[in-house]
């Protein structure tokens, strides 16, 4: 697969026949739809693991909300796509600060926003405004929270991430995993981790293998396959404990 044409500054790439340009910020704009998706948001997820004795900053959902209302405000997106795992866990939206909820209903007033359902947060939150949807077909892609492998899929769930060898050292980025028939979106929480995309859970996604578009300051890169390596020992790891 190859990217698209595009200015020195952007990365475009062909999915089923769309182009699509993935954003450094970790989000992905269809600009023919005025379409904009963002992916295992984790909201709330600092403040999960402070419950359970782990003290972790405060901040995750309001840098991660920034983040959002930054594209929002530049693109100005029709309808924007919440892929799943938008809250860490069922109890998430419960937890929100007030001014972090009234953040939330202002976008999901301001653009036609769709909650895609995670194995995180399986029911969506109603009082905050949006739909939801299990699945959602548009013309030739497919939007869903796990990857089936289908064709014009576009899904989370896995946190790509491209560690990429040169001069002596190796550089670990979040990234979007594309083959021109399917992509994963990386994950766009502050908190959420990341899972190498030569590990073996993305095998049954990419029986070929894919790119990685890895998020940079600034821009995205494509990445050719032969320049990614894998984390831990040399041959790749599998997932084992991950959890996605």
């Amino acid at each position: 697969m190859t990217p698209a044409r595009a200015l020195p500054s952007e990365t475009l790439l062909h999915l089923a026949g769309e182009l699509l340009t993935p954003l450094p910020e970790g989000a992905l704009w269809w600009p023919a739809r005025r379409l904009l998706v963002v992916s295992d948001l984790h909201l709330e997820k600092g403040s999960n693991y402070a419950a359970a004795g782990q003290m972790l900053p405060p901040y995750d959902t309001g840098a991660t909300l920034a983040r959002v209302e930054a594209l929002c405000a530049r693109l100005r997106p029709e309808t924007i796509l919440s892929l799943g795992d938008s809250f860490h866990d069922r109890h998430s939206e419960h937890r929100l600060p007030p001014p972090y909820a009234e953040r939330i209903r202002a976008l999901t007033a301001a653009h036609d926003w769709v909650w895609i359902e995670g194995n995180h947060d399986p029911d969506p939150p109603a009082h905050l405004g949006g739909r939801a949807a299990k699945v959602l077909r548009l013309e030739a892609l497919v939007f869903r929270h796990e990857p089936k492998g289908e064709m014009g899929e576009v899904a989370g769930h896995l946190h790509p991430v491209a560690k990429v060898a040169g001069r002596g050292r190796a550089v670990r980025r979040r990234c979007f995993a594309a083959d021109g028939a399917r992509l994963v979106m990386p994950a766009m929480g502050a908190f959420a981790g990341g899972l190498n995309i030569l590990d073996t859970a993305f095998s049954a996604v990419f029986p070929e293998g894919c790119m990685a578009f890895a998020m940079g300051e600034g821009r995205v890169y494509s990445v050719a396959r032969k320049h990614l390596v894998p984390d831990g020992r040399p041959g790749g790891a599998s997932s084992g404990g991950w959890r996605y």
